[in-house]
């Protein structure tokens, strides 16, 4: 996710081309597997989002970020730790809710939307492996849903961000529910958005749910909808002596912005509540 300030979030963790895949058929829910020949098939870190209907997400193993200044892309959404925004369904999800309602947050910001964000920095993070999320997208005008890794120093000051490397597992436009999008970032001046790809759908990703991935390896990044690779970026794509940040641990971010510099703003047919369900999210080394 294209996160253009980290003077923004260095200051609230103070304060708290196109390629067509198939889609595959919907995958069982909660099955413990790794799909990709290249990783080994060891399961180091899951979670299952199990528990009472209403809790909130683990604090052992999630923080929120919170606030409204937008989050350096002109996001529209307060996000908050409220179970209003996120909260286990009793099904076996996480859903991450976007509401349409005046909230002012302890930033003293009056925002007409709430959200949430959820990360593992100082709880946990990896370097390299196989990282998989099951994921069932909202659509409308406006709903920018996230599924991303940042380097593990990306709260540690405001210049931290693009050197600690951004890797973006999943963002789908709630305007273009039928497309993936797979992103890295890092400090490259030829590639202010990044560089990446696509993978289309037959059928909208928000109507149902889908695995989206991340085969992460020394000098090799590829990304899998369902299973399948539909784009693999290694510093040979780059520029020569393009920096290579993708060298040391991650952690795990989740999110669902409302509006933004990419998506824009919702519009009148946008429906609010709106929902990112998230049945699991796994990593395999």
């Amino acid at each position: 996710m294209f996160r253009r300030s980290l003077k923004l979030i260095f200051c609230i963790s103070l304060l708290a081309g196109m390629v067509a895949v198939p889609v595959m058929a919907r995958p069982a829910r909660k099955p413990i597997r790794a799909r990709i020949a290249a990783i080994p098939a060891h399961l180091i870190w899951s979670e299952e989002f199990n528990g009472p209907v209403g809790s909130s997400p683990d604090t052992n193993v999630w923080n929120f970020d919170t606030g409204g200044k937008g989050w350096g892309n002109e996001e529209l959404e307060s996000y908050t730790s409220r179970t209003q925004n996120a909260s286990l369904d009793g099904k076996g999800d996480l859903d991450v809710t976007a509401l349409a309602e005046s909230y002012t947050g302890s930033d003293g910001i009056t925002r007409h939307y709430t959200s949430a964000r959820l990360q593992t920095l100082h709880k946990f993070q990896f370097q390299y492996g196989l990282v998989e999320a099951r994921i069932q997208v909202p659509a409308g005008k406006g709903m920018w849903p996230s599924f991303w890794l940042l380097g593990s120093e990306g709260y540690a000051s405001e210049n931290s961000w693009p050197g600690c490397g951004e890797i973006d597992a999943m963002e789908v436009l709630g305007s273009e529910p039928n497309v993936v999008n797979g992103t890295l970032h890092g400090p490259w001046p030829f590639a202010p958005k990044g560089v990446g790809g696509t993978a289309s759908s037959s059928t909208p990703l928000s109507a149902g749910f889908h695995v989206y991935g991340v085969e992460w390896a020394p000098e090799r990044i590829s990304f899998l909808l369902d299973g399948v690779v539909y784009k693999t970026i290694t510093p040979t794509d780059l520029p020569p002596g393009a920096p290579w940040p993708f060298d040391h641990p991650f952690f795990l971010l989740l999110n669902l912005a409302v509006g933004g510099d990419w998506p824009g703003p919702p519009n009148a047919a946008t429906q609010f509540p709106a929902h990112m369900l998230v049945d699991w999210v796994r990593v395999w080394q």
